[in-house]
């Protein structure tokens, strides 16, 4: 599938960059090499709490606020090491039932819709993966074989059942996310049934058992808009930890072009020409999505230009 945007560069999707990050999955089990990179001064660490980080707006950008390990309080339970960066610096998040008083005047709490389109590579991709574990770890406490309160291990990327010693490992759940071209050339575009007026984005949904997610892609389309969908074409994904989402883009052509939304999900879709688009934006009668948001790429894929700013997806 090919759009007449195809020499364009497309900025990359937000989340979906290392940073320099190495994971270094290889010591989540090494006690005593954590123990070493926890007590050695370089090591870096930040305080994720219901989805929420403290980051500092510096006149270089925004920051997430670290301080060196030492001065962390120590907890082997709610302690996750994310990684190394090519400095041989560890990185840990702590989870805390609330974040600590502001360090500094330029200190706040942030969330990773806000601040994952502000802060680098490196610090976005680390408060990805805080987030993503602090969700986990709060939803799945207890053993789904026995119902035992389970441990954490692995450095925070395990929960180990004590009565059954069953192993839990962080939830993923795939979803597929795509703009829809119809034969004119057209964006099919949605407005849920819980966002304001005028807020419309690609459509979106999850990945059911036995279903390969292009099978997704035509099943929600369908479900959703009335609109049946022949080619579709994988574009890229993004890490979505609202909970525990991984966002698969695609583009997809359209077989029909009769609207009719199902009411539960969608409350309204259209076909938008490039031109209606752009005029839609200028009268403020389309809020675009997030500029963190994969929807976002996938329709400057098929627009051409940067979206105006909008709200989180």
């Amino acid at each position: 599938m090919t759009t007449p945007t195809d020499d364009i560069p497309v900025p990359p999707v937000p989340l979906t960059r290392t940073g320099g990050i190495d994971r270094a999955a290889r010591h989540r089990l090494d006690e005593a090499w954590l123990a070493a990179a926890w007590s050695h001064p370089s090591t870096r660490v930040f305080v994720v709490s219901g989805g929420q980080v403290l980051v500092d707006d510096t006149g270089d950008g925004t920051e997430l606020v670290m301080t060196p390990a030492f001065e962390a309080p120590p907890t082997e339970t709610h302690r996750y090491f994310l990684g190394t960066d090519e400095q041989g610096v560890s990185y840990f998040a702590l989870q805390k039932d609330s974040l600590p008083g502001r360090l500094d005047q330029s200190a706040r709490a942030a969330g990773l819709r806000e601040a994952g389109a502000l802060l680098s590579p490196r610090d976005a991709g680390l408060m990805a993966h805080a987030v993503a574990l602090e969700n986990w770890q709060r939803l799945h406490r207890f053993c789904s074989r026995c119902g035992e309160r389970t441990v954490i291990v692995a450095a925070g990327h395990v929960r180990r059942c004590p009565a059954c010693g069953a192993e839990h490992y962080p939830r993923t759940d795939p979803a597929v996310i795509m703009l829809v071209t119809d034969e004119r050339d057209r964006a099919l575009l949605g407005r849920q049934v819980h966002w304001p007026e005028g807020r419309f984005s690609t459509l979106a949904g999850f990945v059911e058992p036995g279903e390969s997610i292009e099978q997704a892609v035509v099943r929600e389309v369908s479900e959703e808009a009335g609109v049946r969908v022949g080619e579709v074409e994988y574009v890229a994904s993004q890490p979505w930890p609202f909970p525990s989402s991984l966002m698969l883009g695609f583009m997809a052509r359209a077989t029909s072009s009769d609207i009719e939304v199902d009411g539960d999900e969608l409350h309204e879709a259209r076909w938008f020409s490039r031109a209606e688009l752009r005029a839609a934006f200028s009268s403020g009668e389309v809020l675009p999505p997030s500029g963190i948001s994969i929807a976002a790429r996938l329709i400057e894929l098929w627009y051409g230009e940067p979206l105006p700013a909008g709200l989180p997806r």
